[in-house]
């Protein structure tokens, strides 16, 4: 497993990052240390987690996933070995409100108040004192996220840029959180994070989680040279579409367990265009005799901009194959015939 710097924080962080999202939903507690066992001896000391999982958010599974992990945490005593990322909710207008987050049945925002109370509600179910990265899962601005593909002006209703960050500070300068990053971002919000942050002296952003895949490489479009330039990296997560390019779903095949039978929530990978590209991809890792999810997995992994992918996989034969992506050679066939198939048809799943 290779390592990096998370940003210019001075965190080495591994280049496979551990996806829990499933971890209460999908997956048991059993199943979910489980996976916490082998990932790390795998070499795959990143994590990522969020106030809101498991996922599909719901007030029945909220809090679940950072459970499991802080029974793992307890039970291991292993906190050092691994570094530890969370989010706090964005404006909860993106999924109805999710006023059972907070305890006075409002909205989620990035409020101050907001933000200490996630905080200290993630280090308790998480049974640890800090995190190692903490990120804005989706914007305070009601932008349209998870699958937009046009602009449509917002009222200027959002919390200020420079608030955020000194509320992020407190708890930065307190201890409880070493580096923050955002998710879900665009352009303009990651310059204002920025540049309040160098104009103010608050804590600089040290990474970008946002949907990249091979059927999905907006960002390529504008956040790639931001992240290059200012060593904001990508932290690259739903890099199988959430399964769909390991070519599952093809042909209408619909597999027992899988997110799209249990949830019905696959649309954002299943727009004009996206059946024949997905299909492409899978012709294409048949064509160089890699597995699917191997192929796409090691795309993301290629990418200059990228600091880490976050794989996700609800059984331990899918977390093997992920995490073995890491070790398949890149060559320039691959990345000539994977380009080569985005001009024919570019993004139909961002």
């Amino acid at each position: 497993m290779d390592y990096v710097e998370l940003g210019r924080t001075g965190i080495q962080v591994s280049r496979c990052c551990l996806g829990t999202m499933t971890w209460g939903s999908q997956n048991s507690e059993a199943e979910a240390h489980q996976q916490m066992d082998y990932a790390l001896a795998q070499g795959v000391t990143f994590w990522d987690t969020a106030e809101m999982y498991a996922s599909p958010p719901s007030p029945e599974t909220q809090g679940s996933t950072e459970r499991h992990i802080g029974s793992w945490l307890k039970k291991t005593g292993k906190r050092q070995e691994i570094v530890l990322a969370s989010k706090v909710a964005g404006r909860g207008t993106a999924f109805g409100g999710l006023s059972w987050m907070r305890p006075d049945g409002g909205p989620t925002r990035q409020t101050k108040a907001q933000i200490d109370y996630a905080v200290e509600q993630s280090l308790k179910r998480l049974q640890t004192d800090y995190l190692d990265l903490y990120q804005l899962h989706w914007p305070d601005r009601p932008v349209r996220v998870f699958g937009g593909q046009t602009f449509k002006d917002y009222e200027q209703d959002f919390e200020a840029f420079g608030d955020i960050l000194e509320a992020l500070d407190a708890h930065v300068r307190k201890g409880t959180i070493r580096a923050i990053g955002v998710s879900n971002e665009f352009p303009w919000g990651v310059m204002r994070f920025l540049a309040e942050a160098e104009t103010h002296g608050l804590p600089r952003i040290a990474s970008i989680q946002n949907a990249y895949h091979l059927a999905n490489r907006t960002f390529e479009y504008g956040l790639a040279e931001i992240a290059m330039r200012e060593q904001v990296g990508l932290l690259a997560y739903s890099p199988l579409a959430q399964g769909a390019l390991t070519g599952k779903y093809l042909d209408g095949k619909l597999p027992e367990g899988s997110r799209k039978a249990l949830y019905n929530r696959m649309q954002r990978y299943e727009g004009p265009g996206a059946e024949p590209a997905i299909r492409g991809y899978v012709e294409l890792a048949a064509h160089f005799g890699v597995d699917p999810a191997q192929l796409a997995l090691k795309f993301c992994d290629t990418r200059p901009f990228v600091t880490a992918t976050i794989i996700g996989a609800t059984t331990m034969d899918q977390l093997k194959t992920n995490i073995a992506a890491f070790d398949l050679t890149w060559t320039e066939e691959m990345e000539k015939a994977v380009n080569a198939l985005h001009t024919l048809q570019p993004n139909p799943c961002p």
